[in-house]
């Protein structure tokens, strides 16, 4: 009797598993939304979507980038289905972080880092996704860019992607420790430190051989993230910077990285604060940007 009640359960138990493994990959697939505020945090993408106002709404956009090429405007992708990206699929939010392409088909201008964005995980993707889709939604026209001739030719974006754009998701080194791999992606990926701490040839294209090495920034200057600046600190003084943007000695940062200390660093958990000082740590010493 033993083994044939234990013969009539295996179906049902089998039947059972098959429906909890169903359910966890329906909700995978779906994304996490909790866990996607939290990748929203580490790629910084408040600080670009949001208005310089104290009643701005998250991600309803209006922040003004200014370059050598015009300014630009980031946009409304709050859910909204005329304003934002409510009429957007998965698939179409995929496609803009990973190839840099709009759901018409149309470029994006690098000012939207997805030449960073490229190299996100899969997860990382949907999870973000299914934050983003969590706001509420905003009816605030995105502005369009004023950027110079001939730059306001979206065509020619096309010409700067054969040069200058590699897309694919993030390759961990085997050679490198699982916490210097997470600082790689968090630094090279989601953060796109290299967006501002790498400089840029005439055309906008980053100088790969000086990878954070410092770049100017409109009339800043980003700094040298290399070990031949950080070499002279402590981690626990890096850790005081990037949680406080305040240096032990009182030192404020500048603006715009106050910014993304408050809006991103400060917003890591430990663990990977620690795992983004060990990747910088690993860099081979540059030698500043001359000035």
């Amino acid at each position: 009797m033993r083994g044939s009640r234990r013969g009539g359960n295996t179906p049902f138990s089998f039947f059972a598993l098959l429906v909890l493994g169903l359910v966890a990959a329906s909700a995978s697939a779906q994304g996490d939304a909790k866990r996607g505020e939290y990748v929203s945090k580490a790629g910084g993408c408040l600080g670009c979507h949001t208005e310089e106002k104290p009643d701005a709404q998250p991600y309803a956009g209006g922040r003004e980038l200014n370059t050598p090429f015009g300014t630009f405007f980031g946009p409304n992708i709050t859910p909204h289905p005329q304003a934002g990206t409510g009429r957007w699929s998965e698939q179409d939010f995929v496609r803009a972080m990973r190839m840099g392409v709009r759901p018409d088909g149309a470029h994006y201008y690098p000012a939207f880092p997805y030449p960073s964005f490229t190299r996100t995980t899969d997860q990382d993707l949907r999870d973000l996704w299914a934050y983003l889709r969590s706001l509420p939604p905003s009816d605030r026209a995105s502005r369009p860019h004023e950027l110079d001739f001939p730059f306001r030719w979206r065509w020619l974006v096309w010409g700067w992607k054969l040069l200058f754009f590699s897309p694919g998701a993030f390759t961990p080194d085997p050679a490198r420790s699982e916490t210097v791999n997470r600082g790689a992606y968090l630094a090279n990926a989601l953060g796109h430190c290299g967006e501002c701490h790498t400089p840029r040839n005439f055309l906008g294209g980053p100088k790969k051989d000086r990878h954070l090495a410092g770049a100017k920034v409109g009339e800043a200057t980003a700094t040298n993230l290399t070990p031949t600046r950080l070499k002279k600190v402590s981690d626990d003084y890096l850790r005081e910077v990037l949680q406080t943007g305040l240096t032990p000695d009182g030192d404020i940062l500048s603006e715009a990285m106050s910014e993304v200390v408050r809006n991103t660093t400060s917003q890591l958990t430990r663990q990977d604060l620690d795992a983004l000082i060990a990747y910088l740590r690993s860099l081979p010493p540059l030698p500043d940007e001359p000035k």
